[in-house]
């Protein structure tokens, strides 16, 4: 039985649906107003993947990540750039859906943007007020009473009276109590007409927290299963959309909630005041999306990563291993996993793995386990046996969104080649290259001496054996 994480009661739960058999799941997506970082490829990568085996569990997933449209930080730039904020949004959408495409990233089900849904919000807010745990003051602002819902911080962690210290008001707020959050921000001067809207309670703009409360439950109920996001938005967006929601709606809002970890970079926090800090595309300039793929699924996605140019070659020469264990092997289609106790303990182990929180270091660990049992296969000529051991390989794979490109050109691209093979990975080509000669397959042979030879390494053959060494 899959097992998640909840941050709610701070333990892992047994996965159980609210209804059988169908998963709705909301998570927070990404605010448009620059490029993706390697921040945002963490959670879109750990939450992919936490689709995918939902559905490959046979759950009926309903996956809806929302974009953020309309925010502080959106106007600012836009006004920097003197530009519209549409305009501005628009070029980021479209990036960041290159960068989705690149890493792999399946499309959520539905992608809400925030500006699409504001009458909902207004409807949201107003409802608020007339329970009266909201207000609205004379400036336009409205705040939610964080006092009037008894359960705040019941995600966090934190006290309300814990909050209370050392709270301030920022200028210009009107709020009763410093721990209060704004649902709507009246207009201000240096804002742009088209982000305001017309509301009871004077023209403004919805408040970042209410864009996901409405949008989750406008697509999915007011209640659901899964909410998802960075750790980073436990306190205060998800705490406040939680206090919201059911100070609204008076039932549960979400049973499950799933946090990913942050990227570190060389041990540092990643930000664009320490110079660390790293756009997607910035790094697909040097490293494949495969790889920058792979770095991030070889950490537990509640685990911290630590980005460097020294776990990304690791991660490199890891996905290149795979790939050579699957070089040369003609696989079947279909569940191939019944056919041997190997390939059908692989899969039972790997699903052990995944149904433990997701836990995607332990399911390649398994991956590299049956990758060896496919080179002994090779090297032992036993070529039914490897397509077996290959088809499952490549199904696991898919699971985690790798290993999905035909091997060989995988291994020649342009960021693999001449890129340096570690002593495992050649000792592997060796090996497949000794079958393809034991099995009258000179053409191939022909082609992993040329493959380690543009790699810097020499064989030797001998009535011992072959050796090897680096030019």
């Amino acid at each position: 039985m899959l097992q998640v994480y909840n941050t709610l009661s701070r333990q892992k739960e047994a996965f159980e649906p609210l209804v059988d058999r169908q998963v709705r799941m909301y998570v927070c997506g990404i605010t448009v107003y620059d490029y993706c970082h390697i921040g945002h490829a963490r959670m879109l990568v750990a939450f992919d993947v936490i689709a995918r085996w939902l559905r490959a569990c046979d759950y009926q997933l309903t996956y809806v990540r929302n974009i953020t449209d309309i925010d502080d930080k959106i106007l600012a730039r836009a006004q920097e750039k003197g530009i519209p904020y549409s305009e501005l949004t628009e070029k980021f959408i479209a990036c960041m859906h290159e960068d989705e495409r690149a890493l792999g990233i399946q499309p959520p089900d539905i992608e809400p943007r925030a500006t699409d849904y504001v009458e909902q919000m207004k409807n949201l807010i107003q409802q608020l007020i007339d329970n009266g745990a909201a207000y609205s003051v004379e400036n336009g602002d409205v705040y939610f009473a964080v006092d009037s819902f008894p359960g705040y911080g019941k995600l966090s962690g934190k006290r309300p009276d814990e909050l209370l210290e050392g709270a301030r008001v920022a200028v210009g707020e009107l709020k009763k109590d410093p721990r209060d959050f704004a649902l709507w921000k009246g207009a201000r001067e240096d804002e742009p007409d088209d982000a305001q809207f017309e509301a009871p309670w004077g023209r403004g703009r919805p408040g970042w927290h209410i864009e996901c409360s409405v949008m989750s439950t406008c697509n999915l109920g007011k209640s659901f299963d899964i909410h998802g996001g960075g750790q980073d938005l436990v306190f205060p967006h998800h705490e406040n959309e939680i206090a919201q929601s059911e100070a609204a709606s008076h039932q549960h809002y979400a049973k499950y909630w799933l946090h990913n970890n942050a990227v570190r970079v060389d041990d540092e926090k990643m930000s664009k005041s320490l110079g660390n800090f790293f756009t997607i595309r910035d790094v697909l300039q040097v490293y494949e999306a495969e790889v920058v793929r792979y770095l991030l699924l070889a950490s537990h996605y509640r685990s911290p990563i630590n980005y460097s140019d020294e776990a990304l070659d690791n991660a490199r020469h890891a996905l290149e291993r795979l790939y050579l264990a699957l070089q040369g092997v003609e696989v079947a289609g279909g569940d191939q996993s019944g056919s041997n106790t190997d390939a059908a303990e692989a899969k039972e182990r790997f699903s052990a793995a995944m149904n433990d929180d997701f836990n995607t270091p332990e399911a390649l660990a398994v991956m590299f386990d049956l990758a060896r049992r496919l080179n002994t296969a090779k090297a032992a000529g036993e070529s039914v046996l490897a397509s077996i051991l290959g088809s499952v390989l490549y199904e696991l794979g898919g699971w985690l969104g790798i290993l999905q490109r035909n091997p060989t050109e995988a291994l020649q691209s342009k960021h693999s080649a001449g890129s340096g093979l570690g002593a495992e990975e050649i000792e592997v080509l060796v090996a497949a290259r000794t079958a393809a000669k034991n099995s009258g397959d000179y053409p191939e042979a022909d082609r992993i001496r040329e493959q380690l030879s543009e790699n810097g390494i020499v064989l030797e053959d001998s009535r011992e054996g072959t050796r090897w060494r680096r030019k």
